[in-house]
């Protein structure tokens, strides 16, 4: 049992990366933490995490490690669980990933709905945007926005093997705000984009070309942004002060729209919805906690009608 607690130990310092921030995951102090992963250094006879004052990382031979530990956690965590049988009360702890407007706006109520419901579980939310591989990172549950590895085309998944769920489709917009589009003229086709200001997210448009759909078929269309940002965010807030037209998905921009901040142009020419999927770690069987999370994350993107998405199916 102490090996397990060590093991244990050392993943969430893996994770966490802090000893401080892993001791409050396991609700312990960080001098236990500390002497659970020396145990564990010594017992093995290698060095797995090298600490400073400001950070906390792996060697490469706990890096190795941290995948073995986490395949055999995983399996003495299906094990309990199976034996204690599906009436049994959740606990333990589980990380979730989504794109980071995304994951505030919508998937942080599903995390609140499950710790109410299972108030001796943990998770932890990573809102990032960019794809976090969900084994290499340790990662529970993810939503891509796009194929299940967050690409546009399915058909470009790196792991076909991945257990997805769809939930619908996202419109991906261009907009601009009104004052914007009175001093400027709105563009009534694709091809007039050269003649206007482009804000460029590099998070949802980084391809300098952006393609539409035209009578006469695809098109690509390519652009010269006057400025170019890192995050989703600062590009809905030039685009409200007036900068210029951008190109967003249209839950980033749901509440600028909703105020008449922005309106969207070219809503004609857009291109296809991106699939939303939901995807977990679990191949060949997810634990109890990981298919509690899901099927409650499945049924909120599904079926809230506050929700700014197409449904599966639907068009």
């Amino acid at each position: 049992m102490d090996r397990m607690h060590a093991m244990s130990a050392f993943v969430a310092v893996a994770e966490e990366q802090n000893f401080a921030a892993a001791a409050r995951r396991m609700g312990t102090s960080p001098a236990t933490i500390s002497r659970a992963i020396a145990g564990l250094e010594e017992r093995l006879g290698v060095k797995l995490v090298l600490r400073t004052t400001r950070s906390v990382r792996l060697t490469d031979v706990g890096q190795r490690y941290l995948d073995d530990v986490r395949l055999i956690l995983a399996k003495v965590n299906e094990a309990h669980e199976s034996a204690a049988g599906t009436q049994s009360v959740l606990r333990g702890h589980l990380s979730v990933t989504a794109p980071a407007m995304f994951g505030v706006s919508h998937v942080m109520p599903c995390i609140a709905d499950f710790l109410a419901q299972y108030p001796l579980m943990t998770v932890s939310g990573y809102f990032l945007d960019r794809v976090v591989d969900l084994v290499d990172e340790g990662v529970d549950v993810a939503v891509r926005i796009g194929g299940t590895h967050g690409v546009r085309d399915v058909r470009e998944m790196r792991d076909v093997d991945t257990p997805a769920v769809a939930v619908g489709s996202m419109r991906r917009v261009l907009c601009a705000s009104p004052d914007y589009l009175a001093a400027r003229g709105r563009p009534a086709h694709p091809a007039e984009l050269a003649g206007h200001t482009i804000i460029a997210a590099q998070n949802v448009s980084p391809d300098p070309d952006w393609s539409f759909l035209t009578e006469e078929g695809p098109l690509n269309v390519r652009v010269s942004p006057a400025l170019t940002v890192t995050s989703n965010d600062a590009a809905v807030a030039a685009a409200t002060l007036g900068a210029g037209i951008t190109r967003l998905f249209h839950y980033q921009v749901a509440s600028e729209l909703a105020e008449r901040r922005l309106e969207i142009v070219l809503a004609e020419h857009e291109e296809a919805p991106w699939p939303i999927h939901v995807v977990h770690s679990g191949v060949g069987g997810a634990s109890a906690k990981v298919r509690a999370f899901v099927d409650l994350l499945v049924r909120h993107l599904s079926q809230d009608p506050a929700q700014p998405l197409t449904r599966s199916g639907a068009a």
